[in-house]
């Protein structure tokens, strides 16, 4: 599943939305493209599920693949 973030990621932001999307799933890989303000997850849960760790590091993130 892939993710838009609205905002501007910086290199400092990549360990942050990391460990955002591991509490949600800790098998989950993670991969943050900074150039395209995506994140990338390869989980089994639903894209909405991961929703919540972008809001509560105050990211707006909208699901751009499921």
């Amino acid at each position: 599943m892939k993710f838009s973030v609205k905002d501007e990621i910086r290199s400092d932001d990549i360990p942050t939305l990391e460990h955002a999307m591991k509490t949600v799933d800790a098998d989950a890989k993670v991969n943050v493209d900074i150039d395209t303000k995506t994140v990338s997850v390869d989980s089994w849960l639903m894209p909405e599920e991961f929703l919540v760790a972008f809001v509560d590091e105050d990211f707006d993130a909208t699901i751009v693949e499921a």
